[in-house]
């Protein structure tokens, strides 16, 4: 009978560690969580003959987890800053390769695990380089660090918004398009949507947020908790009907794309200033959200820096998606002409939103630009920024330092931040 205990114990230890639909069960591991960590990948990409570094980190524009201690974080398109003139991006490093690297958090650092390379539908590597006119691209011109112009790319990508599944694949938004793009667990397209209808399965979103402003597209993306909606958030409002409405504008669109059918609908998030954008969202329920609203000074510099993350619902907001190009329409005037309580007094209700977290709460918190946010648990979050490839500049790259950290240049850390409220 002893005998008989001891081998069906033996017999469900092998069965629990045993494949199961090809994943391998393995007991729970607790992780300990610091109160930050620092990503470890950050190799000289290249120096330009002024002797600024430009490193091959970036890692901060979209963070995703489908397992305790372990992080996808994605670079953007790579290294450029503004040129003297209006939409003039100058690139480093052209031919720069949009990646995700999966981190495991190991004390207070997150190690390389390895690197995802994005990739279209015939596996050849994405670069980040824009978009034509009319399939993506809203005017930027792209040139390297010798001034020679560089052409455009179709299927170029500014990634920004990440999420996984529970299938291992990747959805990625991105700034130009906007695009949102389903990629293999080895980084191959597998879709590509966009208002345009000319990616990899030829499905669209509203033709609406085609009229995007320039470096400002679906910034954060994440998925229900049923894994059915993607939901996807701008990082400004659009330029619509055109850039007038810049230095007004509160309304930020936020798209929910049914992932079976291809329906899609469309709600309102106010800004607090017309100073802010949205960096990420990341789902907590089907029908609530955080957002990370932020400005764009640097602490350190500038005396009051506004960088916070909000919990929304979409439960009772209006959906105001319409095929006509502009938009739904408020009398005459488009949403982005409209006030705040103009919309509201033509009865269409935004997300409700209240604050889950100060980023500025966290002792000398350095850097200007968090990007995403992961949730850990109820009570736990972490967030990310993004390093800029340590580099800054108008017309001329110069090292991007921190005042807060004695002026060294920036880096990518995950900060794992104690909320005061629980999520659920």
């Amino acid at each position: 009978m002893k005998f008989f205990n001891l081998a069906t114990l033996l017999f469900s230890i092998i069965i629990l560690t045993s494949c199961s639909d090809d994943k391998t069960i393995t007991p729970a591991v607790s992780v300990t969580y610091p109160e930050k960590a620092g990503v470890t990948k950050k190799d000289l990409l290249t120096t330009t003959t002024d002797g600024v570094k430009v490193f091959n980190g970036g890692y901060g524009s979209g963070i995703a987890s489908n397992e305790e201690g372990v992080y996808y974080i994605m670079t953007d398109r790579g290294a450029n800053i503004d040129g003297v003139n209006s939409d003039e991006k100058i690139f480093a490093a052209p031919n720069f390769n949009p990646q995700i690297g999966k981190f495991k958090l190991v004390g207070d650092s997150l190690v390389l695990q390895s690197l995802i390379s994005l990739k279209d539908e015939a596996g050849v590597a994405l670069t980040g380089l824009p978009n034509p006119e009319g399939l993506g691209g809203a005017g930027e011109k792209a040139f390297d660090l010798t001034g020679k112009t560089l052409s455009t790319d179709t299927k170029g990508v500014d990634s920004e918004g990440l999420l996984v599944m529970n299938d291992g694949t990747f959805w990625v938004s991105d700034e130009y398009g906007p695009h949102i793009i389903h990629f293999d667990a080895s980084g191959k397209t597998l879709e590509r949507i966009n208002p345009f209808g000319n990616g990899v399965g030829g499905r669209k979103i509203p033709s609406v947020f085609a009229k995007r402003r320039p470096n400002r597209g679906i910034e954060g993306l994440t998925v229900t908790s049923d894994q059915k909606y993607l939901v996807g958030v701008m990082q400004s409002p659009l330029y619509n009907p055109d850039k007038k409405v810049k230095g007004t504008a509160k309304a930020v669109r936020i798209l929910q794309y049914e992932i079976a059918t291809g329906v899609s609908k469309e709600f309102l998030y106010i800004l607090e200033s017309t100073d802010n954008a949205n960096s990420d969202i990341v789902a907590i329920t089907n029908t609530t959200f955080l957002v990370l609203e932020r400005d764009g000074l640097m602490p350190g510099t500038d005396p009051v820096c506004f960088k916070k993350i909000y919990k929304i619902d979409i439960s009772n907001a209006t959906d105001i998606s319409v095929t006509a190009p502009e938009g739904k329409l408020i009398g005459t005037k488009t949403i982005e002409q409209s006030t705040p309580e103009e919309i509201s007094t033509a009865g269409f209700k935004s997300v409700t939103k209240e604050l889950a977290f100060d980023i500025m709460s966290i002792p000398n918190y350095p850097h200007d630009k968090p990007e995403g946010i992961v949730i850990i648990n109820n009570t736990t979050i972490g967030i990310i920024n993004d390093d800029d490839f340590g580099v800054v500049g108008v017309g001329k790259y110069t090292q991007k330092s921190l005042p807060l950290m004695n002026n060294q240049p920036d880096k990518s850390i995950l900060y794992f931040a104690k909320l005061g409220k629980s999520l659920k």
